[in-house]
């Protein structure tokens, strides 16, 4: 089985009022007060602004959606992140906005922190976030991006 993970995260409360301007948008809560908005199609669409994707190297990242992400960043640290693995083989790739500039990034190679622990690209962003590991979990999973396994899973359990 798949897992595939194409979103922007943040604060619950930063994201839910920049969602209420992207059409389609949906916000599924995280832990530790973070929510995410899956890059579904309508929010491709409805973000990109016609210009040529960045040079950040994501699959999925609309042209211009860099702007807005740095706009948003005012308020407080934006995260976009994507992750695609089968059968335990796969990548990562992240950045982080704060302060309406790129801060973090983007990351695609996982690097070694205290103790040689290797720490993978999303969990870096989300400690960046404010994200903390908790007692046998990274980051990743201790907000609980290890709960769905797609945009579908996240839709489902997000507010409108």
């Amino acid at each position: 089985m798949g897992y595939v993970l194409q979103a922007v995260i943040a604060g619950e409360e930063l994201l839910s009022a920049a969602a209420r301007d992207v059409p389609g948008a949906r916000v599924a809560p995280l832990r530790q007060g973070l929510s995410l908005m899956p890059m579904t199609d309508e929010v491709f669409d409805g973000v990109a602004d016609g210009s040529a994707a960045g040079d950040l190297g994501f699959g999925r990242l609309p042209g211009g959606f860099e702007r807005l992400l740095a706009q948003w960043s005012v308020s407080g640290p934006v995260a976009y992140v994507e992750a695609e693995y089968f059968g335990g083989v796969g990548e990562q790739r992240a950045a982080v906005w704060a302060d309406g500039a790129l801060v973090l990034g983007p990351l695609d190679v996982p690097t070694k922190k205290r103790f040689s622990r290797t720490v993978s690209p999303i969990s870096q962003s989300l400690g960046r976030l404010g994200a903390r590991r908790g007692l046998g979990e990274d980051e990743f999973e201790s907000v609980g991006l290890d709960h769905h396994r797609d945009d579908e899973g996240w839709i489902s359990s997000s507010a409108c």
